[in-house]
This record gives structure tokens, sequence and C-alpha cells, in this order.
């Protein structure tokens, strides 16, 4: 095995470990950077995704 095999299975346990936020994270960062989106985009568009959350969690 190489070394970056053993770097990636390393991350990947212990990726399998995280909390459900974290692994979450991981994924939207890596959707972000793959789609080449802006920083500034992605945080105006977390912005709106995090009032439409706040707004269905008032909803009960």
């Amino acid at each position: 095995m190489t070394q970056q095999s053993d770097n990636s299975e390393i991350a990947d346990s212990g990726l399998n470990q995280a909390s459900d936020e974290v692994k979450l994270a991981v994924d939207l960062i890596y959707l972000l950077e793959t789609h080449g989106i802006a920083p500034a985009v992605a945080l105006a568009a977390l912005e709106i995704v995090e009032r439409d959350l706040q707004s269905k969690l008032s909803k009960g």
C-alpha cells in the first residue's frame, strides 16, 4: 500500500467515527469545492439555507 492510500484509509475511518454534522460539513465542502463555488457565494447560499431551516424548526 502507498502512503497516500494509507492516509486515505485513516481519514476514511476517522470520518466514519465523526458526528453526522461533521460528515455533512465534509460532504458540503467537497461539493462546493468540486463545483468551483466561490466562498462568498457559498456563504450567501448557506445563510439562505440557515434561514429556511430555522423557519422549519420554529414551526415544530
